[in-house]
């Protein structure tokens, strides 16, 4: 039941970025209050995979209209007023609107892009969010300050905790067994190459060490990082006999890697 409100938007494109908004935040209604323009064709061209979204867009020629069924309007606002009003950032505001919009439609309210919300606009306002920008440059692009408020939303409605996509091929941590082949093939190829020859060698190895720990690579990682070592060591070894080299091996799904 959350409505974005848009007074008086000027730019289609602008627009357009904010159905995108819309669609990443999974809020569908739209209210555009005599737009300049506005072309369905145009902002999906912009906008893609949103007709659900455009085809809940309403347009309306007042305000007042737009807002009739609404029973909580929060107006989007860079503008400090001397009247006593609640104001809030976006973070404070989100939970108490989500549950206001268990009870009807709560309305976003952001103003044109040039000038922002009218004071009879804001007249209408049951609270006020400023997003908390640079003093010297407050005023945000249109479709910018609908993703923050949209975002802090979702946040209250704990998108936060979904988990992350688990990884196409998992793997249990490298083995202590795992690491130090890998550790002995990485020696091997520093000195195929000839790094060691000018370098101390106890430090540099006791360095790739604890770098690798820190890194805490898993099985397959560790895997690959070993084949490269190899893959290395044999071509200067190859090279050093005069043998000739063997084509590389085509990848496959199934090696350990």
């Amino acid at each position: 039941m959350i409505v974005v409100v848009l007074h008086e938007p000027q730019e289609l494109v602008n627009v357009a970025h904010v159905v995108r908004a819309m669609k990443n935040f999974a809020v569908a209604d739209l209210r555009l209050v005599a737009p300049r323009e506005f072309d369905l064709w145009r902002v999906e061209g912009i906008a893609h995979r949103s007709a659900d979204v455009l085809a809940r867009t309403a347009r309306f020629d007042t305000l007042d209209a737009a807002l009739a069924d609404c029973v909580h309007v929060a107006g989007l606002t860079a503008r400090e007023r001397t009247a006593k009003r609640t104001v809030q950032r976006p973070r404070d505001a989100a939970p108490a609107l989500l549950d206001l919009a268990e009870q009807g439609p709560v309305a976003l309210l952001f103003g044109r892009e040039d000038k922002g919300l009218p004071n009879e606009a804001l007249d209408r306002c049951h609270r006020l969010v400023t997003i908390p920008t640079s003093p010297d440059y407050p005023s945000l692009n249109l479709a910018h300050a609908v993703a923050l408020m949209l975002y802090e939303l979702a946040l209250a409605r704990g998108a936060g905790e979904r988990p992350f996509k688990s990884p196409r091929r998992d793997a249990p941590p490298a083995t202590a067994g795992e690491l130090e082949q890998l550790f002995a093939d990485a020696e091997r190829a520093l000195d195929a190459i000839g790094f060691l020859r000018n370098h101390v060698v106890e430090p540099v190895l006791r360095t790739l060490r604890d770098l690798t720990h820190r890194a805490a690579p898993d099985g397959r990682e560790a895997g690959l990082l070993r084949a490269i070592a190899l893959e290395v060591a044999r071509d200067r070894e190859g090279r050093r006999e005069g043998r000739p080299l063997a084509p590389p091996a085509p990848p496959a799904e199934e090696e350990a890697f």
